[in-house]
C-alpha cells in the first residue's frame, strides 16, 4: 500500500526549477553541478604544510633541527656585536672555522629562503623571502669580508656571524612553527580517513567473497558490509536492510533506515543487518575525499588579509632597501665604512617581516581548526572576513531552522467513549504499513507512549484525502481537515497540519502534526539580531506553515519560494548594496548559495552542497551558524591585531635601525634587532593561539 502522496502541508517545487535557473545563469557544468570560483579541485592529499608560494621549499622541521648544531657552534665561537658573552669562547683560527660553518649553514639552511626569493622576483613581487635573503646575504658576505681583511691587514674587523646564525635559526624555527600550526588543521582529514576501512569484502560472480584493499575497488563492484562494520565506499544498497549511522559525516544523530535503492556514504557505520552495496564512487570522487580536499583547499587559499600582508611585505622590501642605502651613504659620510655597514645590516635585519609572515597563516590555521571542532568546514576563508560585515542572513526553513521531520504536536478527543490512549492506538493502527512521514511520525509517537497499535482488518487509501480502514466492525477514516470539510473548534500549534479521525462519519479525534523548530534556532536569531544581521526566512512551504515558524522566531519570512524566487531575493538585496549570507540545504538552494556573498550549506551529504557553498555545517545545527558568526568576528579581529604587530612594528623599527635617533644617542644593534624581531614573532604566535570560541550552549 502506498499512501505517500496524501494531504501534505508543503508546497514542494520541482528540482527542474533549480537546474533551469542554474543553466540560465551559466553556473553549472554538464552534470548540473555548480561551477564557479569555488569549484572543488582535487589536488591530491599532500598535507606537508605548504601554505603558499613562500613555503614550498623544504621541510622546515628537518632544516631547523639539522641547522641547529651548526648555528649553536657559530654563536658560541662568535662575539655578539663585538661583545664576548660569558658562554662564548674563541681560539686561534676559530673565526676561520666559523666562516666555514657559516658557509655550510647558508647553503643548507638558507636554501628555502633564496629559492623563495627567486620565486618572488620572477613574479615581480619581492616580499618576505626576498627580505630574509637580503638580511642573510648582507650579514654573511660582510662577515666573510671581515675575516679576510683581518688576516690580510692584521687589523681586527668586527664580523656578524652571530647575527647571521641567530637570524637564520629564528627564521627556520618560525617557519617550522607556522607549518606545524597549519598542519593541525589536517587532523580533521586524518580523522575522516580513519572512518574508511582499509579492506573491503567484494562479492564475486559465484557469490564467493574476496578481500580487496579499498584503494583497488572499482565502480560497479558489489561489496558486503557486516553489522557493525564501516562502509568502505559510496554506493547503493542492492540487497539487505539496516540502520546506518552517518553522524560523523552528515551530523544526522539518529541511525537512518536504509534498504535496496538507498545510497550510503563511505565511512558511515552499518547497524544490525548485512548489506550488499554496489560501489558508485571511489578514490578522490568519494564524499570523504571531497571533504578532505575542502579542508586542504581552505588552508591553501589566500584571504584578503594574507594578500594585504604580502603587499605590506613588498612595501617593506623597498623601504628597507632604500632606507638601508640611505643609511649606508649618510653614515659613510659622517662616520666610516664599518659604522655604515653596521647600520645597514641592522636595518635589513630588523626589516625581515617574519612576524608579518606568520601573522595571518597562524590565525587562519587556528581558526580552521576551531571551526572543524564545531562542525564548520570553511571552504573559502574570505567568508570569515566577509561575514563579520554581513547585513542580512536568508535562512531556509525545513531542515535548517526546523528538524525537517513531522512530529505529533497534539492529540485531541471529540468523543467521551474513547480514552486518549485508544485514539492513539487507532491512529497508529490505521497508519500501519505506510512509509509517509506523517504516518511514521504517528507510529513513532505511539511507540514512545508504549501504546500498541490497534489491529485493522483492512486498510485502503482515499486518493488525495487520507486513509480508511475497518476494525471490529467499525469503519474508520484518517483524513485531512480539508477533506473533512467542517471546522473543528480547537487550538492547534501555528503552522501545524491537522488530520481528523472519523468513526462511521462521526469525528472522534484529531492529531496535529508539525515540523518542529530545532532547539538552537531561537538562540541563533537572537545572536543575529545582536550582531545587526537581519534574519529572513525563505521557504518553499505554504503560507500557513511558514507563518507559524516565522512568528515563533519573530522574524520576517517569504513563503512558497521556488529556487528562482530565492535567487531573486538574494540578487535584490545585493543590488541594494547589502552583504548577504544565505543558509540552505545545498540542493535546491544551490543557485542562491552561490550568488550570496557567503553561502552556508546545512549538511554535507551532497555534491551540490560541496560545490556551491563557502561554509558547510556538517552537524546540520543552527547553533553552528552562531559559532560561525563568532568565529568570523574573532578571526578578523586577531588578523588585524597581528597585522598591527607584524607590520606596524617594522615601520617604526626600520628608521630606528637606520640610526635616525643616533644623534641623541639612541641606536639599535643587529643583535637587539634580531631579538626584537623574534619577540614580535612570539607575540603574533601567542596572539593567534589565544583565538578561542565561547563554550557551546546546546540549549
Amino acid at each position: 500500500m502506498n499512501n505517500d502522496n496524501r494531504y501534505s502541508s508543503h508546497n514542494h517545487h520541482d528540482y527542474d526549477d533549480m537546474y533551469k535557473l542554474k543553466h540560465e545563469h551559466g553556473i553549472t557544468d554538464e552534470h548540473g553541478y555548480h561551477k564557479d570560483q569555488h569549484q572543488v579541485h582535487h589536488a591530491g592529499h599532500d598535507h606537508s604544510g605548504d601554505s603558499g608560494h613562500d613555503h614550498h621549499h623544504g621541510n622546515f622541521k628537518e632544516l631547523f633541527l639539522k641547522s641547529l648544531p651548526l648555528g649553536i657552534i657559530i654563536m658560541l665561537l662568535s662575539p655578539m656585536y663585538g661583545f664576548e658573552l660569558p658562554f662564548q669562547f674563541t681560539f686561534p683560527y676559530s673565526d676561520i672555522v666559523v666562516a666555514i660553518l657559516s658557509t655550510i649553514l647558508i647553503i643548507y639552511g638558507g636554501r628555502p629562503f633564496y629559492q623563495g626569493a627567486v620565486d618572488e622576483f620572477k613574479q615581480k613581487e619581492p616580499g618576505m623571502m626576498a627580505l630574509v635573503s637580503l638580511g642573510l646575504s648582507v650579514s654573511y658576505l660582510y662577515s666573510i669580508y671581515a675575516v679576510i681583511i683581518t688576516y690580510v691587514t692584521g687589523e681586527h674587523v668586527m664580523d656578524f656571524f652571530f647575527e647571521f646564525a641567530s637570524l637564520l635559526l629564528i627564521m627556520l624555527l618560525g617557519h617550522w612553527i607556522e607549518m606545524k600550526a597549519i598542519g593541525e588543521a589536517g587532523d580533521a582529514q586524518t580523522e575522516l580517513a580513519k572512518l574508511v576501512p582499509k579492506d573491503a569484502h567484494v562479492v564475486l560472480e559465484d557469490d564467493s567473497i574476496e578481500i580487496r584493499p579499498v584503494a583497488d575497488l572499482q565502480v560497479g563492484d558489489l561489496i558486503r558490509v557486516q553489522a557493525g562494520e564501516n562502509v568502505p565506499a559510496d554506493g547503493t544498497i542492492e540487497r539487505g536492510e539496516s540502520r546506518v549511522n552517518e553522524a560523523l559525516l552528515t551530523g544526522e544523530s539518529k541511525a537512518v533506515k536504509k534498504g535496496p535503492g538507498d545510497k550510503v556514504i563511505g565511512g558511515s557505520t552499518n547497524g544490525e543487518g548485512v548489506l550488499y552495496i554496489k560501489v558508485l564512487e571511489t578514490g578522490d570522487k568519494s564524499f570523504i575525499s571531497q571533504v578532505q580536499d575542502l579542508i586542504s583547499q581552505a588552508q591553501s587559499q589566500p584571504s584578503r588579509a594574507e594578500n594585504i600582508a604580502q603587499k605590506v611585505a613588498g612595501w617593506l622590501f623597498y623601504i628597507a632597501v632604500i632606507v638601508a642605502l640611505i643609511a649606508f651613504v649618510v653614515w659613510m659620510v659622517i662616520g666610516d665604512i664599518p659604522t655604515a655597514v653596521t647600520f645597514t645590516i641592522t636595518t635589513l635585519v630588523i626589516a625581515c617581516p617574519h612576524a608579518l609572515g606568520l601573522a595571518i597563516p597562524l590565525v587562519t590555521a587556528r581558526s580552521t581548526s576551531l571551526g572543524a571542532s564545531r562542525g564548520l568546514l570553511v571552504k573559502d576563508r574570505q567568508a570569515l572576513e566577509i561575514a563579520q560585515d554581513a547585513d542580512v542572513m536568508i535562512l531556509d526553513k525545513t531542515g535548517t531552522l526546523t528538524t525537517g521531520e513531522f512530529k505529533v504536536l497534539d492529540v485531541e478527543l471529540f468523543n467521551n467513549k474513547y480514552k486518549k490512549e485508544e485514539i492513539i492506538a487507532l491512529l497508529a493502527g490505521i497508519e500501519g504499513g505506510s512509509s509517509h512521514p506523517i504516518a511514521q511520525s504517528i507510529i513513532s509517537f505511539a511507540e514512545q507512549q508504549d501504546i500498541r497499535p490497534a489491529s485493522f482488518d483492512s486498510i485502503d487509501v482515499i486518493s488525495g484525502a487520507g486513509v480508511e480502514g475497518k476494525a471490529g466492525g467499525h469503519r474508520y477514516q484518517l483524513i485531512s481537515q480539508k477533506a473533512y470539510g467542517r471546522n473543528l473548534d480547537i487550538d492547534i500549534p501555528k503552522g501545524a497540519t491537522l488530520s481528523v479521525l472519523v468513526e462511521n462519519d462521526d469525528v472522534i479525534g484529531a492529531v496535529a502534526l508539525g515540523d518542529e523548530l530545532k532547539p538552537t534556532s531561537k538562540e541563533l536569531i537572537k545572536v543575529l539580531k545582536k550582531n545587526n544581521i537581519q534574519p529572513i526566512m525563505a521557504t518553499g512551504d505554504n503560507e500557513k506553515a511558514a507563518q507559524g515558524a516565522a512568528e515563533d522566531l519573530g522574524i520576517e519570512y517569504r513563503s512558497n519560494q521556488s529556487p528562482q524566487d530565492k535567487y531573486e531575493l538574494v540578487k535584490t538585496l545585493k543590488d541594494e548594496g547589502k552583504k548577504v549570507i544565505m543558509v540552505g540545504d545545498g540542493v535546491n538552494d544551490a543557485p542562491s548559495l552561490a550568488l550570496a556573498d557567503v553561502g552556508i550549506a546545512v549538511g554535507a551529504g551532497t555534491q551540490v552542497a560541496l560545490d556551491s557553498a563557502d561554509v558547510i555545517l556538517t552537524q546540520s545545527d543552527p547553533g553552528d551558524i552562531e559559532s560561525f558568526i563568532e568565529l568570523a568576528h574573532k578571526t578578523t579581529r586577531k588578523m588585524k591585531q597581528n597585522l598591527f604587530w607584524g607590520a606596524g612594528y617594522n615601520f617604526i623599527a626600520i628608521p630606528l635601525a637606520a640610526g635616525i635617533l643616533a644623534p641623541i644617542g639612541i641606536t639599535l644593534s643587529p643583535a637587539l634587532g634580531a631579538i626584537l624581531m623574534s619577540v614580535s614573532t612570539v607575540i603574533v604566535a601567542i596572539n593567534a593561539i589565544l583565538l578561542n570560541l565561547d563554550p557551546k550552549n546546546n540549549g
